[in-house]
């Protein structure tokens, strides 16, 4: 048996009806193990499940987590990708990274509060004048002690209806938004750091990895031998999914 955490509603991730990309990587890392699946869901938002359940001790496994979380034993990445702009491919602009002169005349950028693409807006002073926007994108709710997520799907879509002009996200979870939008999309991945004014920079690129408790090392071991042998499966279903790979 492998039990995995995962949450209810939290696509392109996961979802109950395993629907997500990564309840689809759960079934491989099974099949190759050798192991059954079962799921051990939680009805709230995926940054949760290291606390409230694998760390609990309700399962063995959770997917997805970055490669140097300090709370777990990681295996070996198997993927990486990064940060991406999103904007109408149509439109005659240049922009590979937060440099980019193009992205000066642009105001409204779709981003998720407290990521990397914050901290950037900050930095070219864009901050400000996109805060109000921001902010409607959830109704105006205080954030104020309560998780908010901004849904991937809605924040793809502010930029082909035109309401944002640029979108900067984890390109993981816009990709197959990106993929399926009836407006055809760039996405670029911005660069692996992105300069700041006090010299240290912001990273924008993230290996992921399964996450087990520490203590347990048999089950790592074990978990990094089937993800070398399910390498091809993997990759093929991050292709599918439209997640560009570093």
């Amino acid at each position: 048996m492998l039990k995995v955490c995962a949450a209810t509603d939290e696509m392109p991730y996961s979802n109950q009806q395993q629907q997500g990309f990564e309840n689809e990587l759960a079934q491989v890392l099974a099949k190759e193990m050798g192991r059954e699946l079962q799921y051990e869901w939680l009805d709230k938002a995926a940054i949760f499940l290291v606390t409230e359940k694998l760390l609990k001790n309700e399962c063995d496994v959770v997917m997805g987590v970055d490669s140097d979380d300090p709370r777990v034993a990681t295996s070996n990445p198997y993927y990486k990708s990064g940060y991406a702009f999103i904007y109408p491919a149509n439109e005659e602009v240049n922009i590979q990274s937060w440099q980019s002169d193009d992205l000066k005349s642009m105001n409204k950028f779709a981003v998720v509060p407290g990521s990397p693409s914050e901290v950037m807006l900050r930095e070219i002073d864009k901050y400000e004048g996109n805060f109000n926007y921001t902010m409607s994108l959830i109704g105006f709710k205080s954030r104020r002690n309560q998780y908010v997520r901004y849904d991937p799907d809605m924040m793809v879509s502010e930029v082909v209806n035109g309401k944002a002009d640029i979108a900067h996200l984890w390109a993981p979870e816009a990709a197959r938004y990106v993929k399926s939008s009836p407006v055809p999309l760039k996405m670029v991945l911005s660069e692996a750091v992105a300069p700041t004014n006090d010299g240290e920079g912001v990273k924008q690129h993230f290996a992921q990895s399964i996450a087990v408790r520490t203590e347990d090392t048999a089950l790592l071991k074990e978990i990094n031998t089937a993800l070398q042998e399910a390498d091809s499966e993997i990759e093929a279903i991050l292709k599918k999914e439209g997640v560009p790979l570093l």
